[in-house]
C-alpha cells in the first residue's frame, strides 16, 4: 500500500484546476472586506455590490466546492498509508497547486 498516494495527489491536482474560481472568490472577499478594514490590502474601488452577490453565487460555489472536496479526500484518506496529518497538507498543497501556477503566470 505505500504506493497509494500518487491517486490522492493526482485527485487533488484535477480538484485544484476545478478550485480556482472558489479560491479566487475567497480571495476577493477577503480581499475586499476583512483584509481591507485591516489596513493589510486596499478595497475596489468599483465594488459597490452589497452582500447580495456573495449570497447568491459566493456561498453557493464556495460550500458545492467545499462539499465536494471533503467527499472525494474522505475516503482517499483511508486508502492511503500516509498519517493525517501528511494526507491533509498533500492534498491541500496538491488542490492550491494550479492556482499558484496561474498566480505566478
Amino acid at each position: 500500500m505505500p504506493g497509494r498516494w500518487p491517486v490522492p495527489l493526482g485527485v487533488n491536482l484535477l480538484l485544484g484546476v476545478l478550485g480556482v474560481v472558489p479560491i479566487w472568490l475567497l480571495w476577493y472577499f477577503a480581499s475586499n472586506w476583512p483584509l481591507a478594514a485591516l489596513g493589510l490590502t486596499q478595497r475596489e474601488p468599483t465594488e459597490n455590490d452589497g452582500v447580495l452577490p456573495w449570497l447568491l453565487i459566493g456561498i453557493p460555489v464556495v460550500g458545492l466546492y467545499g462539499l465536494l472536496w471533503w467527499s472525494a479526500n474522505r475516503p482517499l484518506r483511508r486508502g492511503t498509508t500516509l498519517t493525517p496529518r501528511t494526507y491533509w497538507l498533500l492534498s491541500t498543497a496538491a488542490t492550491l497547486l494550479p492556482t499558484v501556477v496561474l498566480i505566478a503566470l
